[in-house]
């Protein structure tokens, strides 16, 4: 009994011992608390980022001496590796411990390397003109991203041979190719001298088309959007544009136009066209609501490959409070992917200001895209029975033709916040029936968008029209001219400016209309805008004036669309309009 309890306490004062021996180790050998940067600030975020010893928990250092000694050695191997990446080949680096709880990497990069000089050689072009080749060389060595003087970093090295080889490839060298590229350091001059020798190969030019994936729609569908002529030279941004054009064609979900970079077929290099078909039936049903028309239900049917032809059949029905319209158009594949050609039916029925405007139609339209600019010439027959409040109800038939082109560069369609947008209309009419009268109709718009910092943007607003007839009696309202409401002069009602015909406002033959708006976003998708508007419509010169709206609203970049909220005054009235927009769709 006596032995076993000696024993215990011997046990309990041997394992104390040791605990402390420990303890006087590890004083002994330095507990580490902290390892810190002395560098320059241009190099502090690489170093601390990539360097094991500034990213480790420093109470993980090893206290064996070996061990640390490793450790700094890596340490100064990972600083020359990632400072030569940035142009510093002769750094000085070390490990300052005399501080045994708080180590300090000193780094010193020394003078930073840069461009001496940049010697760009082609070869190959076997066929091409000497001309061609020099003023491709010209080109090269004039857009070379990193001339004489600029400082030498590897990630822009690697950027600028690609783009040098992405030149060559763009544009009618798709096989080109890199000889040798080598970048020859000084580190003791701190500079570089870059020699790149380039392969061009042969040009290649476009040959046949090559589809896959067609399944159900008609196999010269995808020639019909076709912009690519056969002989013609390689340039990728001609296949980007015809990707592009296909890609816009609803009855495609996935299109990729591409070729095979094949030295081989460089003379008639085939175009090889990958595309996946969309859906053929689409439903989709949508309510909304403004202050221009009031809330609205509307149902729409597309079918994209009707009667396996490839045309489009696009079908409407939206009633709106104050506004109710059919539609029913068939739309062709375009021809070249120049001009696409619709034909349409509609109804459109409205009671706005007292004025009854029922109008039935039929027309044929051809649109055509090229780039940023739209043009469309369309003609229809149309009916058309109104029917003012409190004064006498017409009908006219009428034979019409419109010319429209639009030029829109701006950098959003949704939420622009520079460019512009231009409208020209050009357009006229011939009466079909005793009360029809012929006339004639020019209108144009100009929206220009600046931005004023980071989250202020300018918007102007000019609209101006002009319809040529003795009067507008005759003259169907689509070609005569109403201002008011939203998108046009805030402050009053939709279409509340115009000619006073018994108790009801009818459209005149001139307008004008212009707004400047400010708008200051708080964040990426809520604004505060500020505005002033102002305008008219009336039929003689003298009648017109102007009519001044001023206001401020909100703006949301709502899931469903940009949302626009504006409280508006109209000149001379103490009583705001609201003036609002949003539509969801399921």
């Amino acid at each position: 009994m006596f032995s076993k309890t000696r024993s215990s306490r011997l046990y309990r004062k041997g394992a104390w011992l040791a605990v402390g021996l420990l303890f006087c180790f590890k004083a002994l050998a330095g507990e580490v608390t902290s390892v810190e940067l002395d560098a320059p600030q241009e190099i502090q975020a690489l170093l601390k980022q990539y360097v094991f010893l500034l990213r480790m928990d420093a109470s993980a250092i090893p206290e064996a001496g070996p061990d640390r000694s490793a450790l700094t050695r890596r340490a100064r191997r990972e600083v020359a590796a990632l400072l030569a990446t940035e142009g510093y080949f002769s750094p000085e680096v070390r490990v300052d411990r005399s501080d045994t709880a708080r180590w300090r990497l000193v780094v010193e990069p020394g003078r930073r390397t840069v461009v001496a000089e940049v010697d760009i050689q082609l070869q190959g072009g076997t066929g091409e003109p000497d001309a061609e080749l020099k003023t491709l060389h010209e080109q090269l060595q004039r857009t070379w991203a990193m001339p004489s003087g600029t400082p030498f970093r590897q990630a822009d090295w690697e950027s600028a041979k690609q783009a040098l080889l992405d030149v060559l490839r763009d544009e009618r060298y798709a096989a080109a190719k890199f000889v040798s590229s080598r970048a020859d350091v000084d580190p003791d001059a701190a500079k570089v001298w870059i020699k790149i020798v380039a392969d061009t190969g042969p040009t290649f030019r476009l040959g046949a088309l090559e589809v896959s994936g067609l399944r159900d729609l008609p196999s010269d569908f995808v020639a019909r959007y076709n912009t690519l002529k056969e002989g013609a030279i390689y340039r990728r941004r001609d296949l980007l544009a015809f990707q592009e054009s296909l890609q816009s064609a609803p009855q495609l979900a996935v299109v990729v136009v591409s070729i095979e970079p094949d030295p081989q077929q460089a003379a008639a290099v085939p175009v090889r066209v990958a595309v996946t078909e969309a859906p053929p039936r689409r439903f989709g049903v949508g309510l909304g609501a403004s202050s221009n028309t009031g809330f609205r239900v509307e149902g729409t049917y597309r079918h994209l490959n009707l009667f396996g032809n490839g045309w489009e059949l696009a079908s409407g029905l939206r009633l709106e409070q104050r506004r109710q319209a059919f539609f029913t158009d068939l739309f062709l594949p375009p021809r070249q992917s120049r001009h696409r050609d619709s034909v349409g039916v509609g109804l459109d029925r409205s009671d706005l200001e007292g004025l009854k405007v029922f109008t039935q139609a039929v027309g044929v339209a051809r649109t055509t895209k090229r780039g940023h600019i739209e043009t469309q010439i369309a003609t229809r027959v149309q009916h058309e029975e109104i029917q003012p409040e409190d004064a006498e109800k017409n009908s006219y038939s009428t034979l019409t033709l419109n010319l429209g082109r639009t030029w829109r560069a701006v950098d959003s369609v949704l939420n622009p916040r520079r460019g512009h947008v231009l409208e020209i209309q050009l357009g006229g009419g011939l009466g079909l029936s005793p009360q029809a009268r012929d006339f004639g109709r020019v209108y144009g718009r100009i929206q220009r968008y600046l931005t004023l910092g980071e989250d202020n943007v300018l918007s102007l607003r000019v609209e101006a029209g002009y319809t040529f007839a003795e009067s507008n009696d005759g003259v169907p309202q689509d070609f005569l001219f109403r201002a008011g409401g939203t998108q046009s002069v805030r402050g009053y009602a939709y279409r509340s400016l115009g000619v006073k015909e018994g108790s009801a406002v009818v459209g005149g033959r001139i307008l004008g209309t212009g707004s400047v708006e400010f708008v200051h976003w708080l964040k990426p998708s809520t604004g505060l805008a500020a505005f002033v508007d102002s305008g008219d419509a009336a039929d003689t010169r003298k009648d017109f004036s102007l009519n001044t709206g001023y206001g401020i609203g909100m703006r949301w970049l709502s899931p469903a669309g940009p949302l626009a909220v504006d409280l508006a005054w109209g000149q001379g009235r103490t009583r705001p309009r609201l003036h609002f927009g949003v539509s969801v769709a399921f």
